[in-house]
């Protein structure tokens, strides 16, 4: 079992930086694969990044290539996701997720999730 709780969301203008984090409490943080999702209003929950526990790769969503990273400090069983040159339509909920496997932009493939942390970007 794996829980986890995300923090760092926030009210940013736009071309702004936040970084969110996900501590995971539970056994084995260094085995799971890691992904951040987020929602929208009205919009369906959509990939945002992930990085493999195994190989290390991290995928992004080409909505944010080369403008957010992932990384993670396994001594202290969080991940990150750096935000930057943010834009308005960034704007949603950002979800933590795990799971054992690959990196995957399947939101159901994953088992565990936080409850989210909410980003707002103003024009």
């Amino acid at each position: 079992q794996v829980q986890l709780v995300e923090s760092g969301g926030g009210l940013v203008q736009a071309g702004g930086s936040l970084t969110l984090s996900c501590a995971a409490t539970g056994r084995a943080f260094s085995r799971y694969t890691m992904a951040w999702f987020r929602q929208a209003p009205g919009k369906e929950r959509e990939f945002v990044a992930g990085i493999s526990a195994s190989t290390g790769s991290a995928p992004f969503a080409d909505s944010v290539k080369g403008r957010f990273t992932i990384s993670t400090d396994n001594a202290k069983n969080t991940v990150f996701l750096r935000m930057s040159s943010l834009k308005p339509e960034d704007t949603a909920g950002y979800y933590c997720a795990a799971r054992q496997g690959a990196v995957s932009e399947n939101q159901y493939l994953y088992p565990y999730w936080g409850r989210g942390t909410q980003v707002t970007v103003s024009s």
